[in-house]
């Protein structure tokens, strides 16, 4: 009975060790998987389910996540590349100019300052102020003008030289006997038609509708104010009809009227739109405003400003006046002449790629006279304002002038002499 109870026990303790190894190689193998598949983990956090993670449910993220932030960066790094690789290329075709340093080759002087020198583009036309009011004078005998021509760069502020008679034409001596002739003529025939019935806002109505009645003759009877002609002017208010019964009833209907005075009419010419465009654009035009024009007609120049009053960033380099010659009498005739600009305006330098700048070169020909210089370069009307520069790439004119019938006679007005307009 003894021996039958010993057995028991021992079997009893056998099977104890056995569950006790077991239990502690179960819990060995536990702790190494945690090890294993959770490096890091927060002690403090509670994972539902389980006491460790599963790697498949984490390789099945894992894939959407890398190619999301892989395409978003690869698009980032791509936009940046083609920009960064745009602004490279831009600045590594025009390299910057060092001060003191002599562009020797026509070339060399073309490609550092093409993008300064711009195209001017100047629309303008007559007004008149009728008794402290302003109108445009939109009529076939006034159209409105549209002159080119060129100016360029000196600052980061958007300042350009030009010639004074492509910023204010009206005041060349080409253009002067001409516009005295155009306002007298025009002042008369408003005079002819406008009633002092017509409101001031229907001043510019009331013109464009019987212009074709205004005469710029005088008459015996012009002065008194009054008018027995019976003429059928169209007021700004009547309905337009085409049929004979009716224009005799309105011209009959119709008293004698008083006429505006000559003395409260002014006529004129100013500016509708002045503009610029640069090299290599297409078609896009800057708008300006005039700053300064030289009041000595002898120097044919003045001051344009972008509206903006910032330079564009694709002008690599001015032309920078600190180093342009300012001692005229050192230019000898002989010496290389270079230009560049826009003869003839848009029907020369519009391509099929944009707009572009031109350069002609020639030689001085006579000595300055302390205001022009004469180069035999070829030019013509749309070249008026380009830069004239020397074999250095030294800026010692600006172009104003030539003879039309023989080309090789031009002149500009000397460098020094911007100082005049430009400070």
């Amino acid at each position: 009975m003894i021996n039958e109870e010993n057995n028991f026990n021992e079997k009893l303790n056998d099977e104890k060790n056995i569950e006790s190894v077991n239990k502690s190689q179960t819990e060995e193998n536990l702790q190494s998987t945690e090890i294993e598949e959770k490096p890091v983990t927060n002690q403090n956090q509670e994972l539902p389910n389980s006491n460790f993670t599963n790697p498949a449910l984490e390789k099945k993220k894992n894939p959407y996540k890398i190619a999301f932030f892989a395409l978003g960066g690869i698009i980032i790094l791509g936009s940046a590349s083609i920009f960064g690789y745009k602004y490279y290329k831009d600045r590594q075709s025009v390299p910057a100019v060092e001060v003191n340093t002599c562009l020797d080759t026509d070339t060399k002087i073309y490609d550092a300052y093409k993008d300064a020198v711009v195209m001017v583009r100047h629309q303008y036309g007559y007004f008149a102020r009728i008794k402290g009011r302003e109108i445009r004078l939109d009529v076939p005998d006034a159209p409105t003008e549209t002159l080119y021509g060129t100016a360029f760069f000196v600052d980061r502020k958007g300042n350009m030289i030009s010639n004074s008679h492509v910023l204010e034409p009206w005041n060349s001596d080409e253009y002067a006997e001409k516009l005295l002739t155009n306002t007298a003529n025009f002042k008369r025939k408003i005079a002819s038609i406008l009633t002092t019935d017509i409101t001031p806002e229907g001043y510019e109505t009331f013109i464009m509708r019987n212009w074709e009645n205004a005469t710029a003759e005088y008459s015996e009877e012009e002065g008194d104010g009054e008018s027995d002609s019976g003429e059928e002017f169209i007021s700004s208010n009547d309905a337009v009809t085409d049929t004979a019964a009716a224009s005799a009833d309105i011209a009959a209907a119709i008293p004698n009227k008083e006429y505006v005075s000559e003395e409260d009419i002014q006529v004129y010419v100013k500016t509708i739109d002045i503009s610029v465009t640069l090299h290599n654009s297409s078609e896009e035009w800057l708008s300006c405003n005039i700053v300064k024009v030289s009041e000595d007609q002898a120097i044919d120049l003045g001051v344009l400003q972008l509206s903006d009053k910032e330079t564009p960033s694709t002008v690599t380099n001015i032309i920078d006046l600190n180093n342009s010659i300012s001692d005229d009498k050192s230019l000898h005739p002989g010496e290389k002449a270079v230009m560049i600009g826009y003869p003839l305006g848009e029907d020369l330098a519009q391509t099929n790629s944009g707009i572009k700048v031109q350069l002609y070169n020639g030689q001085i020909s006579k000595e300055s006279d302390g205001t022009k210089i004469q180069y035999s370069v070829t030019s013509t009307h749309g070249a008026s304002g380009a830069p004239i520069f020397n074999n250095c790439g030294q800026l010692i004119a600006v172009n104003f002038s030539g003879i039309d019938q023989v080309q090789g006679f031009n002149f500009g007005i000397v460098a020094k002499q911007i100082k005049s307009v430009y400070q």
